[in-house]
């Protein structure tokens, strides 16, 4: 993967974490007018206004947005909160009628993420533009993906960029509707050096009463802001009525969060310092102890080559996972942590010893 360490002079500037709030989609000019009355009532203003325009649908038949016309009831929002708005684009088309309506920031959302080649058009079509775009991941946990489609904005001249982490999709964990997968933006951030990165708890979430916890997670990751569908009437919404919230819900939700302040912005105390220069030496240990474990595997390697034994032994195996996890559960480490350490463990102890037999049988030739 490139490094983006060197690029300059991007990015949207956010020095406060970004509150991006407004319905899922744009249903009415009464909708957008009566969720900006609220907002205004409750105080609760965000930065920016989203708003879906087009609405890519799973299924024919479903509401795919207004089009268009969307654009102009989006005035409203200008009108009476003197804000920026933001929608969402699925290819080219939709970009130039976006430009052509003044939209202030664009989103490429998730599903048009996942192909390259929509991407790519999207961009021409931006290009020569100023305007700042945020870009979703994919629904499939391809980091690559993600940052080519930054970089393909990139590569036009686009450099008010910011991504947007709305989860993955995952036909087993039923606790999400898309599966957070943290590391993945954390990753991005650390790839892409000052990327900032936009939670979506609603789409994570896929209900109203879990976009406080995924949010709060958000914050202390060190993400950068939230996009939070908001409707006036949530239980009436055209389109994924579950997870909106009203903006008093939305003043509930960032009232209670707990926003951190990143680390980057201040230089760690010396207590930090020091903890920190503790981890450093634990894991030299760590790897001290994971360079001897694996010279003794090597010694069985030789030992399993001179009796003829398969590299692989299923009761064996059996053995160490049962055992190694309960331990590690009895230290209070996770049992979903302990089996993903030792497959790994076993996996690279199984290669050296296929290695081993490998190069015996190459000398016998």
């Amino acid at each position: 993967m490139k490094s983006h360490k060197q690029i300059k002079d991007w990015g949207l500037g956010l020095t406060t974490p970004l509150i991006i709030a407004g319905p899922c989609s744009a249903e009415t000019p009464e909708q957008i007018e009566q969720i900006c009355k609220e907002m205004k009532e409750e105080n609760m203003v965000p930065q920016l206004f989203r708003a879906g325009i087009w609405k890519p649908r799973t299924r024919p038949g479903s509401f795919e947005g207004i089009g268009e016309e969307g654009l102009k009831w989006m005035e409203i929002v200008r009108h009476n909160l003197n804000i920026p708005i933001t929608v969402e684009v699925g290819n080219a088309a939709h970009a130039e009628l976006a430009l052509k309506h003044n939209v202030d920031v664009i989103w490429v959302g998730a599903r048009t993420t996942v192909n390259p080649f929509a991407v790519q058009e999207i961009a021409e079509a931006l290009r020569g533009s100023d305007v700042p775009v945020m870009v979703k991941n994919p629904m499939n946990p391809d980091l690559d993906l993600w940052v080519g489609a930054l970089e393909r904005m990139h590569a036009v001249g686009l450099d008010k960029l910011a991504a947007i982490h709305r989860g993955f999709s995952d036909a087993y964990d039923k606790r999400f509707r898309n599966k957070p997968n943290w590391s993945m933006p954390i990753h991005l951030k650390r790839v892409w050096k000052g990327m900032e990165v936009i939670n979506d708890p609603s789409h994570i979430a896929g209900r109203r009463d879990g976009i406080l916890e995924i949010s709060q997670r958000a914050m202390n990751f060190g993400l950068d802001g939230l996009m939070i569908e908001t409707h006036h009437n949530p239980d009436k919404a055209w389109s994924d009525a579950k997870q909106q919230v009203t903006p008093k819900a939305l003043k509930e939700i960032l009232t209670a969060i707990d926003f951190k302040e990143p680390l980057e912005a201040m230089a760690p105390d010396e207590k930090l310092q020091d903890l920190r220069r503790a981890v450093d030496h634990l894991d030299d240990q760590l790897l001290d102890i994971l360079q001897e474990r694996f010279a003794v595997i090597d010694q069985i390697g030789a030992h399993k080559r001179e009796h003829h034994l398969t590299v692989f032994q299923s009761d064996r195996w059996k053995d160490v996972m049962e055992s190694r996890t309960k331990k590690g559960v009895d230290k209070h480490l996770s049992e979903k942590f302990m089996k993903e350490l030792l497959y790994c463990i076993h996996e690279e102890s199984v290669k050296r010893q296929e290695k081993q037999l490998r190069e015996a049988e190459a000398l016998k030739k």
